[in-house]
């Protein structure tokens, strides 16, 4: 009985998750115009990964003081495109609740709407949606580390280079999976 108690969570925050993404939500893109067809002012995979990208600097960088970050992976799906940011500052549990309210403040203010709050002790959450329909949360999770991730809606399919921001520490590049957090920081550790 208690296995399939965990399920039924895990199913509703896949299904969230696939919500917040808007793969399958053909109809919404920016401008107000329609994401199916292949007009000129649709906005392709490339696109949306640098409005990812922008949008994930600058929630990292309204979190004051500063945590040290490295990229996280880069995936597409069928008509999307996530990045992903992971936190390499150790927050320590009394200061997660901290940095969860300062990304919602800037979200608040950045006229995103926030789509659900998880007041996990452990896994706590933040999950918004821009006007536009790109899904955006911070989320902490195993030994307590941090995770941003930025998913575009539907979009044109085109190939997807790298981040261009420069990790304020090591970039780990081709390293998989990321090290746990390991930045002590006076404030966030």
């Amino acid at each position: 009985m208690r296995r399939a108690a965990a399920v039924v969570p895990a199913a509703l925050v896949l299904a969230f998750v696939l919500a917040l993404s808007g793969c399958g939500n053909e109809g919404t893109m920016s401008g107000g115009g329609s994401s199916s067809g292949s007009g000129s002012g649709r906005m392709d995979m490339q696109e949306a990964a640098e409005r990812s990208d922008a949008m994930l600097d600058a929630v990292l960088k309204a979190v004051d003081p500063d945590l040290q970050w490295a990229h996280g992976p880069t995936t597409t799906r069928a008509c999307g495109v996530t990045r992903r940011r992971a936190v390499m500052t150790v927050v320590s549990a009394d200061r997660r609740q901290t940095f969860l309210d300062r990304a919602e403040a800037f979200w608040r203010d950045s006229d995103y709407r926030i789509k659900a709050v998880n007041k996990d002790e452990v896994f706590p959450a933040v999950y918004a949606v821009t006007e536009a329909g790109f899904g955006v949360s911070v989320s902490f999770r195993g030994k307590g580390q941090a995770f941003l991730e930025a998913d575009s809606p539907c979009v044109k399919e085109s190939k997807v280079a790298p981040p261009t921001a420069e990790p304020n520490g090591p970039a780990y590049e081709g390293v998989y999976p990321l090290p746990r957090p390991n930045v002590r920081s006076d404030f966030w550790s």
